[in-house]
Formats: C-alpha cells, sequence, structure tokens
C-alpha cells in the first residue's frame, strides 16, 4: 500500500459520527494513533532544503478546487496537541523518520542559539509544566498571563499550558503598566510570566490583582517575590503526563488588538487553534517536515499561534525565531539571507519597510515562499517586492477569533489586492443588513456561515460579555466586522472595518482603497483616512499622511495638491482626499495597527 503525502483520507469518530478529513503528514486519526502517525513518515519522500529553489507549485495540494472540495474536519471527542501532534511528531522523530530539522531554531542575533527536537522540546516543557503545578499550584482551567519576548521560554510555556490544562494568555512586551493592570483583572490570571522589564511594571500593579497567586520572571538573574524560572527549570523533573482534554475545553485567550474599543478576550478551544490551523499550515503555508518556517509576528498576538505555534507543528514543519527587539530592514534582510528559512511571513508594514531597503546584495538562497496577513498589503507594495525578490506575496485574511478566512494560495491566479479565495475552513459569503447573501460585485458585510454546524476554527466567545457575542450574529452568519465584495471569478476584495466606512454626497467609500493610492505617491510614507465633517456633503474624505523625508522640505500646499491629483488618477475621482493633513506620526495600538477610530473621533468632536 503507497502513501501519497500531500493528501490522506482517514476515518474518524465523533460520538459515532464517521467522516472523512483531508490533511496533510498529520492526520487527526494518526495523532490520535501513534503506531498509525508512524506510516506516514516514508523514508526518502521528504523534500530537502535546496539553494535558489523557487516554485508557486503546491506541495500538499493540486489545486484550490481539489483543496476546497475535499477537505472537511471533523474533531475528536479528546484532543490536546502536546499529546496529540507533538508527542507523536517525537515518535517520527527518534524513528529517524523526520529531516534533521529541528523543532525550534531560536537565535539571539548575537551569536547564541537553540536547536531544540521535538523531544527536548517536551522534555523542557513538562519541566515546566510541573513548575505551574507544583510551585505555582495552578489548576485545571486556571488562567495564566505570559508576557514574554521571543525566548525560548516563550515557546515552551505554550506547551507546558497545554499539557497542563491551564489557559494560556499571551501579551506583548510592549503592554503599560495600565494595560499590565487591565489583563490581570479582566482575565483573573492567577498566576503571570513576564521578563524582567515587564517584572518590574508588573509589580507596580499587583497589589490591585486579588487573584494572582504566583509570579515567574524569565531573566538571568533573580527578582525578590517572583520565582527564577531558570533556576527552578535545573531542579524539576520531566516526568509529567499531559492531562486529557475534550476538544471543546478553552485552551487560550487572546485579547484583541483594540482598534475599536477595549481589548475583548477572545477564547478558542484545544481544537479550534489546535484542529483548525491545520488549514493554515497545510494549505496557506504550505509546509512539510522540511520546512524552515519564520513568522515576525509579536508572541503577544494571535498571528504568533497561527504561524509560530500550530500551523508549522501541526507539519512537523521547523519555527525558526529571532529575538528581533526591534523591526531594523537591514537585520531582516540579514537574517533571511543568512539562514535556510523558506517560507516568511510578516505584516505588510515589515515588506513595506523592505521594499523601500537596498536590496541589490541580497540572495534568499532558500526563501520560496512569502505570506502576510494582519491589514491589506496593496498591490503596489507586492509588485515591488516580486520586482526585487522574484516571489509573490500571498495574502491571508483572518482575526484573532478565527483561522484563516479567505487567502491567496499557490498555483492559483493572484489579483493584487484581492485577499484571495475563501479558506477550507469556511463558507464565506457577503451579507446585506438582513443577512441575505449578496451577489458578486455588490459591497456588503463579510460573514462566515456557523450555523447549523459551526465551523472549527472559529472562537467560542467574548469572555464575559455575551452581548458582544450575540452581535457578532446575522441570522446563520457571524460577522467578521469587515465590509467587502466577491468578484465574477470568486476573489473576496477587503473595503474597510464596518465603523470605518466613509459616505460622502451618497458615495459609500471604504479607507483602504484611497490608503493604497496615496501609498504609490513617493512624497508618502504612510496614511490613515478617516470621514471628516462637511456642511454639503456631510462628511468628506480627510487623509494624514506622513510623509518620506526627502519630501519633508517641500511646500506642503503645493504637495497637497499634487497628492490629490495622484489619487483621481489612480483611484474613482471622488474618492480623493479633500482634506489633507501632515503628520509626524500615526495613532497606533501596540500591535501596530493604526487607531482610525482616534482621528475620526478628533476629526467629529469640533462639531
Amino acid at each position: 500500500m503507497s502513501l501519497c503525502l500531500s493528501c490522506v483520507w482517514i476515518g474518524v469518530h465523533r460520538k459515532n459520527h464517521p467522516t472523512k478529513l483531508t490533511l496533510s503528514l498529520v492526520t487527526m486519526e494518526i495523532l490520535l494513533r501513534s503506531q498509525r502517525f508512524q506510516r506516514l513518515a516514508i523514508p526518502g519522500l521528504m523534500r530537502v532544503l535546496q539553494k535558489d529553489y523557487r516554485t508557486a507549485t503546491p506541495q500538499n495540494f493540486s489545486d484550490y478546487e481539489s483543496m476546497k472540495k475535499g477537505f472537511k474536519l471533523e474533531t475528536p471527542e479528546y484532543f490536546n496537541f502536546a499529546k496529540d501532534v507533538l508527542d507523536q511528531w517525537t515518535d517520527v522523530e527518534r524513528a529517524g523518520k523526520r529531516p534533521p530539522n529541528p523543532a525550534l531554531w531560536w537565535t539571539s542575533g548575537s551569536g547564541e542559539e537553540v536547536r531544540w527536537s521535538f523531544e527536548e522540546l517536551g522534555s523542557l516543557s513538562r519541566k515546566f509544566a510541573n513548575i505551574l503545578t507544583e510551585a505555582c499550584a495552578l489548576q485545571r482551567g486556571e488562567r495564566v498571563l505570559a508576557i514574554l519576548p521571543r525566548v525560548p521560554e516563550w515557546w515552551l510555556a505554550n506547551v507546558a499550558c497545554l499539557s497542563q490544562s491551564t489557559v494560556l494568555i499571551p501579551g506583548t512586551t510592549q503592554l503599560t503598566q495600565k494595560d499590565i493592570l487591565y489583563r490581570l483583572q479582566a482575565s483573573q490570571a492567577k498566576c503571570i510570566i513576564a521578563s524582567e522589564a515587564v517584572a518590574l511594571a508588573a509589580d507596580a500593579v499587583v497589589a490591585k490583582c486579588e487573584n494572582l497567586r504566583s509570579k515567574l520572571i524569565v531573566s538571568e538573574n533573580p527578582r525578590d517575590g517572583w520565582g527564577h524560572l531558570k533556576e527552578m527549570m535545573k531542579h524539576a523533573s520531566d516526568s509529567h503526563t499531559c492531562v486529557e482534554t475534550k476538544h471543546d475545553e478553552t485552551m487560550t485567550i487572546y485579547f484583541t488588538s483594540g482598534t475599536t474599543g477595549a481589548p475583548k478576550m477572545t477564547a478558542h478551544t484545544h481544537s479550534s487553534f489546535g484542529l483548525g490551523l491545520s488549514v493554515n499550515g497545510r494549505f496557506w503555508l504550505d509546509l512539510q517536515p522540511s520546512d524552515v518556517m519564520w513568522n515576525t509576528s509579536d508572541t503577544g498576538w494571535a498571528k504568533s499561534a497561527w504561524s509560530s505555534v500550530f500551523s508549522p507543528w501541526i507539519q512537523g514543519a521547523c519555527v525558526f525565531a529571532h529575538c528581533l527587539p526591534e523591526f531594523e530592514p537591514t537585520s531582516i534582510l540579514q537574517i533571511l539571507s543568512t539562514f535556510p528559512i523558506t517560507v516568511f511571513c510578516s505584516v505588510p508594514t515589515v515588506y513595506r519597510m523592505l521594499v523601500r531597503s537596498d536590496m541589490t546584495s541580497c540572495k534568499f538562497r532558500s526563501l520560496k515562499h512569502c505570506v502576510t496577513a494582519g491589514e491589506p498589503i496593496g498591490p503596489e507594495v507586492s509588485k515591488q517586492w516580486r520586482d526585487k525578490t522574484g516571489l509573490d506575496i500571498y495574502e491571508g485574511y483572518g482575526q484573532t477569533e478565527t483561522v484563516l478566512i479567505c487567502g491567496n494560495f499557490k498555483g492559483m491566479k493572484i489579483k493584487p489586492g484581492s485577499m484571495g479565495k475563501p479558506s477550507p475552513a469556511f463558507e464565506v459569503k457577503i451579507l446585506d443588513a438582513n443577512g441575505n447573501v449578496l451577489p458578486p460585485g455588490q459591497e456588503g458585510d463579510i460573514g462566515l456561515q456557523v450555523l447549523p454546524n459551526q465551523p472549527v476554527g472559529l472562537f467560542t466567545h467574548y469572555v464575559d460579555n455575551p452581548t458582544k457575542t450575540a452581535s457578532t450574529l446575522r441570522g446563520n452568519f457571524y460577522l467578521t466586522g469587515d465590509r467587502g465584495y466577491i468578484d465574477e471569478d470568486g476573489y473576496f476584495w477587503f473595503v474597510a472595518r464596518s465603523d470605518d466606512i466613509i459616505l460622502s454626497s451618497g458615495y459609500r467609500i471604504g479607507p483602504f482603497e484611497v490608503e493604497s493610492a496615496l501609498s504609490e505617491h513617493p512624497a508618502v510614507a504612510e496614511s490613515a483616512v478617516v470621514s471628516s465633517p462637511d456642511p454639503i456633503r456631510g462628511e468628506v474624505v480627510k487623509a494624514f499622511i506622513v510623509l518620506n523625508p526627502d519630501y519633508k522640505s517641500h511646500g506642503q500646499e503645493r504637495l497637497k495638491k499634487e497628492i490629490q491629483e495622484h489619487v483621481k488618477k489612480t483611484t474613482a475621482p471622488y474618492k480623493y482626499p479633500r482634506k489633507v493633513e501632515f503628520v509626524q506620526e500615526l495613532p497606533k495600538t501596540i500591535s501596530g495597527k493604526i487607531k482610525r477610530n482616534e482621528l475620526r473621533k478628533k476629526e467629529w468632536e469640533t462639531i
């Protein structure tokens, strides 16, 4: 019997409900049954890393149509990623049936490196789990706030919480004292795991957090009142039995980025990310065990779960990590040129920085697949990247609440500016105000069908906020909060967040299209477009623009008119910004997303 590594059909049973699913090297039944899992790792069929390798041919599927039609994911009653995925890859590794890539490859940028196999990852995370159970006295389902930079212990914390069945709440190290207090109080976390700098800020507020019982610090030096993880790991046992968890138990909580209000707590289960992100790993990232995946996302955001934990490890790929204290283009280009990274994922802002850099001496010998998500990237940056590297950028669309919703996949035509087509995880539609599905070409709300059966890759609820949870439903659909439309070829196009739409003289204008046009002008480094009050038109388009350094000395009135004329020629004339304000910087969330609501509020407060 021969097995195709890119497509395996296996029956999975959930409460006597047989079904089929399509996954790559790791299938859910195989994950649950170690001996069957071993059969997939056939020696000689793994692709080794090659220099100067370029391809847009999928590794794990033949084409979009067969991928979408053939995929069906059901969940077993019990599932835990630590046992049912990571431990199974350890078995394959021990049998010598996996390429010699590490499971985690971390570098400090100053010569220090960590390379852990799946076996080493498992052993160290079991020690960490015992510390959480014994020293921190954490019980099943209790919450742990982890605010760590890109250090190996962050990955150990992820796996330890899975194995011990505590609920991990990641946070970015950019959080202020006020942010940390809000998250500790809102989540009622019993434990905080933090770096040295964050511990200093946390100590200023923990007295106000009555639920907090234990604190762990990840640093070279101990701190009074904190457990010193490095020292504790030396004495901890690696004998630990993974807790058996039901697939629908809460596994992690991510705070949203807060672009339209206070951050909300988004709850995901062991299956919604642990199984649901197989869609990302297999199809969008198109990973195999021979791949080295580098995702630059901050550890505090759900994108880190997407592309730095679950998606690559489901596929048995290597997770590459760099401490990267700040996004400096030269460092990123050097890393891509030095290490055998095959798949690169970063936000559009990083790609914009890179294409403005001198890339003439860069040689990405191993890089073959580039993806982006978090905000629309715009066709101009994609074109510049392709011109300089020969590689397309495959844009994906999703949320903290979901896995990949839409994406551009290998083997399909990329329409610049489009979000691509729906991922196999969801049935995606454009809806009117009554929940009716709109035809191609008509703008509406982007919705995911959740009834009669909720898809696996969707969050369960906003914690302690049933009103907000209920507000996301319209008929049989979950509303993403974004506006868009679908074209005749089935491609989805992003227009704006629902509350960012500008209504001017009867026209509906989305800021993204105007911002994309602005980005093509050489004077514009960054822009944000919002509505501004107007006595005749009701509201008009206003652009807040950060200028490139070479243009800051130019006459502003003349430059303003030049930019306005540029937009008129680039997009529909009625969309041009009638008001322009040059600013030094734009207000952003700690994840780097522009806070248009703040700019819009400022505009309308004067009325």
